[in-house]
């Protein structure tokens, strides 16, 4: 009258184990389109900007200082001037935004 839990227990591996994955992929793709690649395409235009910089720049700081850039140094560092005659080290990747960019000399 009742099923012997042998043939219970057979039953339940109908799926093959490729459609058992499927959801995790979905959930990965989905992760990589929607957060993984918008965030690198994000850093690669900051770094982009801030290989760009040149003296003359308005910039604003992550501490959100907003002054011109007096220097650029060759060791990851600018020279910003955020008021007359007082200056400031500033590491080239805590700039949030460029301003105003100066035009280069012709």
């Amino acid at each position: 009258m009742f099923a012997t839990p042998a043939y219970a227990q057979a039953a339940g591996g109908a799926g093959s184990a490729f459609a058992q994955f499927i959801p995790l992929i979905l959930i990965f793709a989905i992760m990589y389109f929607l957060l993984i690649r918008p965030q690198q395409k994000k850093v690669k235009e900051h770094k982009a900007m801030v290989e760009a910089l040149r003296r003359g720049d308005q910039v604003v700081t992550q501490g959100g200082l907003i002054g011109k850039v007096s220097k650029v140094k060759e060791d990851g560092e600018l020279e910003v001037e955020i008021a007359e005659g007082v200056k400031v080290r500033v590491v080239r990747a805590t700039i949030a935004q460029v301003l105003s960019k100066t035009e280069p000399a012709g």
